[in-house]
């Protein structure tokens, strides 16, 4: 419930912003099943995360955490 997680779309471009507002670790499924063979990659530091599969995408936030990916369509 602490967990705040949305799309913004633009033309090709997909970014998901995951919000952690308790000041404790929070883990979280998210369904990106739509969104399948794409791979999240962090905005800031351009870390390349798993692809997204069919399963719900897991993700661990620290507390008052969050994460800014866009989600790409190729493997980069």
């Amino acid at each position: 419930p602490a967990v705040l997680a949305f799309l913004r779309e633009y033309e090709d471009d997909l970014v998901l912003c995951v919000h952690n507002f308790s000041r404790f670790a929070q883990p979280t499924e998210l369904d990106l099943s739509a969104f399948e063979g794409r791979h999240p990659v962090e905005l800031f530091g351009g870390v390349r995360f798993p692809a997204v599969g069919g399963l719900p995408y897991l993700l661990t936030l620290g507390g008052h955490g969050f994460y800014w990916f866009r989600l790409r369509k190729d493997a980069v």
